[in-house]
């Protein structure tokens, strides 16, 4: 649908001081913009016309009008351009990833927890699925004389630790035979199928280079059972929409939070071969507690290869340009932050 350059403009500026004000926008504030050089009565005209169209409409208890879903979707397609951080921002964003952290789950929780102080807003980071990453590297380490922790760390930097109990007390020699047996042959290896390779091919070597080689055995196969088939979610600023005027509305608060505590339904929001920034509002998200939220998601990687996906939630009155610019931002980061903690 084409607007005339004057509808455009007084779109624009209604949802940009509805953006910042919460308070409903009358045609009486309009006049007193800089950029209007429009009468009072064609603001109006234009106003009406705009509300016709479905792109504004009247509050009760106002004289005003608000950005509608569709107003703030047009905004968004047509309008919008990410609004430049300040040094301030950029310097704070690069500095919680400069920090040294060796587990790919330290790491993205800090990317939710930057994300969700800029915005005011709640973040979510879907991690990746560890099924989905391969074995870089498995570290035997001895804790009791019959305990040892493996840990497993992937290709994409994920760490996962796990006890492993043998039936009787192994040397260190020993554990240092098994680390090697099974750096040999599983490293490559995708983590769902650690322990049918293991019963394909490391078998035969600890049969021969160790005793009690069936109860080792069993005692690994517990151990990659375990590792998980799912993604994980991180959240950053969980309460933030507490402060949002929209969610004064005791009703409406309740529905968010209790969706953010289902692991299952917030899922559901992320679409799994998303690419890019893209961002839902209102009821284009599928879930009804989400009828008066936005949600921005925006990918991270490594070697072009998506792990997983990084998002805001906020009002529809959120202010995209910047929210769109910090998760441009953390993202890039939050990739090199990865990627760097895989080559290592």
């Amino acid at each position: 649908m084409m607007l005339t350059n004057r509808q455009l403009l007084i779109l624009q500026v209604i949802i940009n001081d509805f953006i910042r004000s919460a308070q409903p926008v009358g045609s009486r504030t309009l006049s007193k913009k800089e950029d209007m050089t429009f009468s009072s009565a064609t603001i109006r005209n234009e106003m009406a016309d705009l509300e016709e169209l479905g792109f504004i409409e009247k509050t009760h208890s106002s004289s005003g009008r608000i950005p509608s879903e569709k107003g703030y979707r047009y905004y968004v397609d047509h309008l919008l351009s990410p609004r430049k951080l300040s040094f301030k921002e950029l310097v704070l964003i690069q500095s919680a990833f400069q920090e040294k952290i060796f587990e790919l789950e330290k790491t993205v929780q800090k990317s939710a927890e930057i994300l969700s102080d800029l915005t005011n807003y709640t973040s979510i980071v879907l991690g990746p699925k560890l099924c989905e990453n391969r074995l870089k590297q498995i570290q035997l380490v001895p804790v009791q004389p019959n305990k040892a922790v493996a840990i497993m760390i992937t290709d994409s930097g994920h760490v996962e630790s796990k006890t492993i109990t043998f039936s009787e007390h192994l040397d260190v020699s020993d554990i240092e035979k098994l680390m090697n047996i099974l750096n040999s042959r599983l490293v490559g290896i995708p983590m769902d199928q650690l322990k049918d390779r293991m019963y394909k091919e490391v078998v035969m070597l600890l049969r021969t280079h160790l005793k009690d080689y069936d109860h080792i055995l069993d005692a690994l196969g517990n151990t990659f059972t375990s590792t998980q088939n799912e993604s994980k979610l991180f959240f950053g600023g969980k309460i933030n929409m507490l402060n949002q005027p929209e969610f004064h509305d005791i009703d409406r608060i309740r529905s968010l939070m209790m969706l953010i505590e289902k692991k299952n339904d917030v899922m559901q929001l992320f679409h799994p071969n998303q690419q890019g920034i893209t961002i839902k509002i209102g009821s284009e998200n599928i879930l009804e507690a989400m009828e008066n939220c936005s949600f921005i998601t925006a990918t991270y990687s490594i070697d072009q290869k998506s792990l997983g996906s990084i998002a805001v939630i906020g009002p529809t009155r959120m202010d995209y340009g910047r929210v769109v610019s910090l998760l441009h931002h953390v993202s890039k980061d939050l990739s090199n932050a990865l990627s760097n903690l895989y080559d290592e």
